[in-house]
């Protein structure tokens, strides 16, 4: 992987993280990534009539990715009934690398060295440690958790691939960002009011700020790994993007004042351990 492409996805992984550390708005968790979808979506209408539209064969590819974005949304909501934050993201983010590992193969013929693969299964390792938090780890997770956080994990799947697909069809990493995002953002506006009805738009009213603001960091982390999955292989991008937890640990602790237990610091280090092993490999 280029040096350039790596630290660009390195730059995504810490503004994932910082928008998902804005977002401790007191809305439930669906609605608070429905609010930051629709905050991105509006961020890159304004920014359509800048760039091109996608090309034709782009379009079904689109489409699929904000419905998978849709069934994301569901089951991260729904593992958040079983669980908290310290087990489900590290489960279902920890997942989606190897997933996207296995299906790059069978869909897009990519294949990783032995190095870099041994590098990306550190990095996961690494991830799914953060799930272990003062003796409860993954083994104590009910059934219901564990399902719900591994199907988010191939819904992240599925939309990765589904847009690293759409934007090499389109040539334009950025003008399929932009339409995507757009997209995803009226498709989550549609699902809000069916679902929760349109006085649900009352209650994010007051939250529009934070919204916007994370919808734009949002957009511009996402938009940068697809820009990367042009560049390099989709398993790579996928993993290092990953690396979102450690600035999300670093986030709380430094900024939320919130503890970092030793197993926390230990997992940060076999991540870290990860990534020097897949850029040096």
């Amino acid at each position: 992987m280029p040096t350039t492409v790596f630290v660009a996805v390195i730059a995504s992984a810490a503004l994932h993280a910082g928008w998902n550390a804005l977002l401790k708005i007191g809305l439930d968790r669906f609605l608070t990534a429905s609010l930051i979808q629709i905050g991105a979506g509006g961020v890159a209408l304004v920014a359509l009539p800048l760039v091109a539209v996608p090309a034709v064969a782009a379009w079904p590819w689109i489409i699929l990715s904000a419905l998978l974005h849709i069934g994301y949304n569901v089951f991260l909501a729904r593992a958040y009934r079983y669980g908290d934050l310290g087990q489900v993201y590290p489960i279902s983010r920890g997942s989606s690398p190897l997933l996207v590992a296995g299906l790059s193969v069978l869909l897009l013929g990519e294949t990783l060295p032995a190095a870099q693969f041994l590098g990306l299964l550190i990095l996961v390792g690494g991830i799914w440690l953060m799930a272990i938090r003062g003796g409860r780890g993954p083994g104590k997770a009910n059934a219901g958790l564990l399902g719900s956080a591994l199907m988010t994990a191939l819904f992240i799947a599925g939309y990765t691939l589904a847009d690293a697909s759409g934007a090499r069809a389109s040539q334009d990493a950025l003008s399929y960002s932009m339409w995507l995002f757009a997209v995803n953002g009226l498709v989550m506006a549609v699902v809000i009011a069916s679902q929760r009805g349109p006085r649900t738009f009352l209650q994010l009213g007051p939250h529009w700020r934070g919204g916007l603001l994370g919808g734009a960091m949002s957009l511009l982390a996402y938009s940068i790994v697809i820009w990367a999955t042009t560049q390099a292989p989709v398993a790579l991008v996928s993993a290092l993007r990953e690396t979102s937890v450690v600035f999300a640990l670093l986030i709380g602790r430094l900024l939320l004042g919130e503890p970092m237990p030793p197993v926390r610091l230990i997992a940060c280090l076999v991540i870290v351990a990860g990534v020097l092993t897949m850029k040096l490999a």
